[in-house]
């Protein structure tokens, strides 16, 4: 075979030209160059070109972020979504970077507050520095959900509201950025921009109904923290084209946990958080327990201190959602939950949120965004499972179970099929492992249970261990009527898969945790805190050195005023009512929500025991500001269900939320029709207006919420 002379090609003057100015050498390191670089062109795959949205124009194609600082309005845009692999390993949320150097505060251009709550200013020095700054966008998104129900990588187009940060994941933007490496003692700025377009449909006057949906705010959700002027305060509305700071000065003393943050507009919250607008917010916490001779007594210290001692933990976000987006309308007026051939959205028009739709949407509940991922872990690896519903409404009921090694393909299961799919292939026994915190507050002794129900609002931190190699299911297995939030038995899903390579051998989860866990002591501790930190752990695994708050007392509330609070929905007017009220029994007047009044003054520096119940169906109730206490929880019988050990309801099906509950610290707690659940708070250091509400966010958004105005005792008058 004749040699081929390289200048015979289609160019040959040209080549020759640039041989010789290169010379030999460098003219041969530039052709292998170019030839790798159409090589690689040649090989992408074709089905990245069409991952553009059917129905995007080409300013939607990409996903843009806005990086705000007091001087610029550069926007960064992102490269189209990419086809992923077969497999998707989830990852934790990205972190919202923030910067660490003194800035002068962004002008403050919106701050509306609701008459008679406030007087609409803030004063704040004009000199005031950050310590740490976080830029977040509100904008339109192109992005996919994937579908199993239509194949193994079909993905179901949308267009949604979403927050965008600094590292914002382009393969999954409907689920907002961390904000980590908060501590105790920070002081945190966000910088708001709401990039949405104006809303013609806006009408400010409207109050309970849907309404405003281009609209916003923040809420800080559970922080313990000023809800006045531009901190937690969601009294306020960040219109479209317009900007806000919030400044958190996280006390330092706040414990250390899992918290989140999400929208809290009235008339818009359930819209914005059904479309992924929610984002973990986590504190960290460095405080060991203490002990102080000339008191004879301990200090406190944060669970994380014990946790950096175990060796090689892993720690997994996870942000669980429920994002509910619709096609349209049928030719009938029912909604179209078929996006083939067009655009998944949460607009007026398309926007319900009726017990039954969730069902009837055929969505998934996603994990930081992916539908049905794959979990890595190592057997005898002990994990941080930081768990946050970040959903709407419906009741997650979590649990892992060994999975059978067959062929059956879970990256195409339809959410009808989950149920028959999980009885079939998910058959282990389901496995035991550790509550150490609820709603971020560190309780004690840690929960052992292979169940745990995740009302919306609530957050679970789990020490998990798998014990074997092999697959295991995550469940959210079919739950009671008495146990959720619709009142309704809901079906077993599918949320993800959980695969362990093989490592050290478990034979016995409970001595193999509180060796663990007592050994981590071991490497932190010393002194009488080691030795009272394992005395403690030895015995059902009692974290009492990490507890956040003392225990609110009998004689605290003695002298007190007692609150009552009753949820009610009104099915006789029209349109539906959604009402509290501030008596219970013969006391029962409930009211829809009017931002005009102030419903409950509360005195600085009181505790007091609050009752709750509701009229009508299941509650979550949520406050802001000061967490809570559970003292009992009291069935229709008469019987305290908060007890460990204690079986509520069917006892062929008990509901397994309640029991193990007393004296655990929340900001969120289900209120079941015809129980009193009974929780004692503390007006600890903050003044100022705030809102308590049902964390069913439509409800809320109709009218189930009250304020509440906590004042200095100069102006408390019964």
């Amino acid at each position: 075979m004749p040699k081929i002379n390289p200048n015979n090609c289609r160019f040959p003057g040209f080549i020759g030209a640039w041989k010789t100015f290169l010379g030999s050498w460098l003219y041969i390191a530039v052709v292998i160059f170019i030839s790798a670089q159409i090589a690689m062109f040649a090989t992408q795959p074709a089905q990245a070109l069409q991952e553009v949205p059917q129905e995007s124009t080409p300013s939607e194609t990409f996903l843009e972020t806005q990086v705000l600082t007091p001087n610029d309005g550069l926007k960064e845009k992102l490269p189209p979504v990419q086809a992923r692999p077969e497999k998707h390993i989830l990852k934790n949320p990205p972190l919202l970077k923030f910067r660490q150097r003194s800035i002068p505060l962004l002008p403050l251009k919106t701050y509306q507050t609701a008459p008679e709550l406030g007087s609409g200013e803030t004063v704040v020095p004009e000199d005031a520095q950050a310590d740490k700054v976080f830029d977040l966008n509100i904008q339109y998104v192109n992005g996919k959900i994937r579908n199993p129900a239509k194949g193994e990588e079909y993905y179901d187009n949308v267009y949604l509201r979403a927050y965008v940060g600094t590292e914002t994941s382009v393969e999954n933007p409907y689920v907002a950025p961390t904000i980590d490496e908060v501590y105790p003692g920070d002081t945190v700025r966000i910088n708001l921009q709401n990039n949405l377009p104006l809303d013609a449909n806006c009408n400010e006057e409207e109050n309970n109904t849907f309404h405003c949906f281009n609209s916003s705010n923040l809420h800080g959700h559970g922080l313990w923290i000023s809800p006045a002027g531009n901190s937690d305060n969601v009294l306020v509305s960040i219109n479209p084209e317009e900007s806000f700071t919030y400044e958190y000065n996280i006390p330092d003393d706040h414990p250390a946990g899992t918290f989140w943050y999400h929208p809290h507009r009235h008339g818009s919250t359930a819209a914005q958080v059904a479309s992924g607008m929610a984002g973990a917010l986590i504190i960290r916490g460095n405080r060991a327990p203490q002990w102080v001779e000339s008191s004879n007594d301990f200090i406190n210290g944060d669970i994380d201190t014990l946790l950096s001692g175990l060796d090689d933990m892993q720690e997994e976000v996870l942000v669980l959602e429920q994002i509910q987006y619709a096609c349209g309308q049928n030719d009938d007026g029912s909604i179209n939950w078929d996006c083939s051939g067009t655009t998944g959205k949460i607009e007026y028009g398309n926007f319900d949120f009726s017990p039954s739709y969730w069902g009837e949407s055929g969505r998934y509940t996603s994990i930081n965004g992916e539908v049905i991922p794959t979990i890595e872990a190592n057997q005898g690896q002990i994990q941080r499972w930081r768990m946050i519903h970040a959903g709407v409404r419906n009741t997650i009921s979590l649990e892992f179970r060994k999975k059978v090694d067959i062929t059956s393909n879970y990256l195409k299961l339809a959410a009808s099929e989950a149920d028959s799919w999980s009885q079939e292939n998910c058959t282990g026994d389901p496995i035991d492992y550790y509550i150490i915190a609820e709603d971020g507050l560190t309780r004690s002794p840690a929960w052992k249970t292979n169940l745990t129900t995740l009302q919306p609002g609530y957050r679970s931190d789990a020490l998990v261990v798998f014990p074997e190699a092999g697959d295991y299911c995550v469940i959210d297995t079919s739950a009671p009527a008495s146990a959720t939030v619709n009142s309704t038995v809901e079906s077993r899903q599918l949320l993800a898969v959980v695969e362990v390579s093989e490592g050290s051998e478990v034979t016995d989860i409970d001595s193999y945790m509180k060796d663990k866990l007592i050994q981590a002591a071991k490497n932190s501790f010393d002194g009488k805190v080691e030795e009272r930190v394992v005395r403690n752990l030895e015995n059902r695994l009692k974290l009492a050195l990490f507890e956040p708050h003392p225990q609110i007392t009998d004689e605290e509330v003695a002298h007190t005023h007692k609150q009552e609070m009753a949820f009610f929905i009104d099915t006789s007017t029209t349109p539906t009512q959604f009402e509290v009220s501030n008596g219970i029994g013969s006391s029962f007047d409930p009211k829809p929500y009017d931002p005009n009044r102030i419903d409950r003054k509360l005195k600085l520096g009181d505790a007091e025991e609050w009752v709750l119940t509701s009229y009508f169906v299941n509650h979550p109730f949520h406050i802001h500001v000061n967490p809570f206490q559970i003292v009992k929880i009291i069935d229709p019988n008469g019987k305290d269900v908060s007890v460990p050990g204690a079986i509520d309801g069917d006892p062929n099906q008990p509901d397994p939320e309640y029991p193990g509950l007393k004296g655990v610290w929340k900001d969120t707690i289900l209120v079941k029709e015809g129980y009193a659940v009974v929780v004692r708070t503390r007006y600890e250091r903050y003044i100022g207006d705030f809102v308590q509400h049902c964390h069913i966010l439509d409800h809320e958004d109709q009218g189930m919420m009250q304020n509440i105005s906590i004042v200095p005792a100069s102006e408390f008058s019964h």
